[in-house]
């Protein structure tokens, strides 16, 4: 079933905030709003939007710190809206990774057009990735072996017997080792688009892996913890 793509709008001008806010709701989408860098930050970590509107000049952390700091750990497409218009401003930030750069004023109609390329750009990226990944038939960390094709898990020779999600939720960890999965990331990709944002059933799941895997559960080695933000496996050997 098709989703609502989720576009968070970071924006510290209620006026400015409320104005695109009803463009995207309007088309379509499902908006989320922000009104500084740190409460931006904490959203796109839990709440896994698909886009992120972004202003520069946020009253708490400069908006090019914002980008630096997703792009240590997430791909989400970010969509600077300034009213920096100098050539430097807007190089910098394609520099630290946005994907488009629109400045203040805009027009409805290219608003929405640069949206729908960027989502557009980033499921084609994700396409690409998954089919890349794909074609991995295992993963090997230390003891730790994945088989893909035979959906098993070892520990050594041990066969490690998995609940039907919980092998999921190591197999799209192990097909994306070496990035960090928000909750969010992984809570969609397991339980769908329309699961409740409740990170307990993960917690639980997550448990109940580390005891299977790990020789240690409170000092993993398999399944490392980005507190507040997720989960990610180191890349295979």
């Amino acid at each position: 079933m098709d989703y609502a793509s989720r576009i968070l709008v970071v924006e510290d001008e209620p006026g400015i905030s409320g104005f695109i806010g009803a463009i995207l709701a309007a088309n379509g989408y499902d908006v989320e709003k922000a009104v500084n860098g740190k409460e931006a930050l904490m959203m796109i970590s839990s709440r896994c939007p698909d886009a992120v509107v972004l202003d520069l000049g946020l009253p708490d952390i400069d908006g090019q710190k914002i980008i630096a700091s997703v792009r240590e750990w997430s791909s989400v497409p970010i969509l600077v809206v300034s009213a920096r218009t100098h050539e430097r401003d807007k190089i910098t930030a394609f520099d630290l990774g946005a994907d488009d750069y629109i400045t203040k004023p805009f027009s409805t109609g290219e608003l929405l057009a640069r949206i729908k390329t960027a989502l557009r750009h980033a499921k084609e990226r994700e396409r690409i990735q998954d089919k890349d990944i794909a074609q991995k038939p295992r993963y090997r960390l230390k003891l730790l072996t994945i088989d893909y094709e035979k959906r098993r898990v070892w520990i050594g020779s041990e066969d490690v017997h998995l609940t039907q999600i919980e092998y999921r939720i190591v197999e799209l960890l192990s097909r994306n080792a070496g990035r960090i999965m928000t909750y969010d990331m992984i809570m969609k990709q397991i339980w769908g688009p329309t699961i409740v944002q409740d990170h307990q059933v993960l917690r639980v799941n997550m448990a109940n892996i580390r005891r299977k895997l790990e020789q240690n559960p409170a000092e993993p080695v398999y399944i490392r913890t980005e507190i507040g933000v997720g989960y990610w496996m180191a890349e295979d050997e």
